[in-house]
């Protein structure tokens, strides 16, 4: 996965891959405590573009002031640094992985702690393997909204998604969905879900998921095209009622959902979700003039 990443850049620094050391007393090493962001560049007719960077970059930086973490850089010197990254590592499209995190020390108070930030990129191209996935409901309930800080984008909380994902894949499915403390439909281990019924679109309301830069952008298409969107509590009971579901969010981008558990199967044609993803494929790539506001070219 990382066989042509050759550089990575850790505070301030070029340097190898092969370099790079992480003392074993790392205070997020151990508790989670670092900050970070998953971003993609694509390869356009215009050379490369990265998808929403100064947003991603925007919600970094407030991940890291959830946490604690000073950084002596301006979001405009690491989105330049991220250019020069890619470019150095001579990558046409990446995912690209800015990381935060507090240094040496032990004990749950990481104050007075020495803040670090790093950047690796690599080739990372379909995250889900198939093109409509069998999806479980993961007996891990999502994390409580009120135990943390669930905009942001912390390290710690991916424990849940993992513990969801491994209960879930070892069930049988490719992938799992988390309930929120209600009982109701929070999102994927990586992934936001929206579904469709008729010229209308629902979703998860943001309280108990991370509002992800992908949903916001495939929401906004959506409506755009004449969609009305609802976000709002949905209970598992009523996925049945709907015609489509899909996937979105940086790893995954916008995946198709073949079936959940035994409530829902999806229509037969998917038309919206084949609209949405040919539309969402022509912005990434620069072929769609109304959302080139989204992408920062290299």
């Amino acid at each position: 996965m990382v066989d042509k990443t050759q550089y990575i850049w850790i505070d301030g620094e070029m340097k190898k891959l092969s370099e790079s050391k992480v003392p074993f007393l790392t205070h997020s090493f151990h508790y989670g405590s670092g900050v970070f962001e998953g971003i993609r560049c694509y390869k356009t007719e215009n050379g490369r573009a990265i998808f929403r960077l100064s947003d991603h970059i925007e919600r970094l930086f407030f991940s890291a002031e959830t946490m604690g973490l000073k950084i002596n850089f301006s979001q405009k010197e690491i989105e330049e640094v991220i250019k020069k990254l890619i470019k150095k590592n001579n990558l046409e499209e990446c995912y690209i992985r800015p990381l935060i995190w507090h240094g040496e020390k032990m004990g749950m108070d990481p104050v007075d702690t020495p803040v670090h930030f790093g950047i690796a990129v690599w080739e990372w191209t379909k995250y889900l393997k198939k093109d409509e996935v069998k999806v479980g409901i993961s007996k891990v309930m999502k994390t409580h909204p009120q135990t943390t800080v669930l905009g942001a984008k912390i390290s710690g909380h991916y424990v849940n998604s993992v513990l969801a994902s491994r209960e879930t894949k070892s069930r049988g499915f490719d992938e799992g969905l988390l309930l929120d403390f209600e009982g109701n439909i929070a999102e994927g281990p990586v992934e936001n879900i929206i579904f469709c019924k008729g010229k209308e679109i629902h979703t998860p309301t943001i309280k108990s998921i991370l509002p992800g830069l992908t949903r916001a952008s495939v929401l906004t298409i959506a409506e755009d095209l004449g969609y009305k969107i609802f976000e709002r509590d949905i209970k598992p009971e009523e996925l049945k009622d709907f015609d489509e579901a899909f996937f979105v969010g940086t790893a995954v981008e916008i995946n198709s959902i073949a079936s959940i558990d035994d409530f829902y199967f999806t229509g037969k044609d998917g038309k919206t979700f084949k609209k949405l993803k040919e539309i969402f494929v022509q912005v990434i790539h620069g072929e769609n003039d109304k959302y080139e506001k989204w992408l920062s070219r290299l």
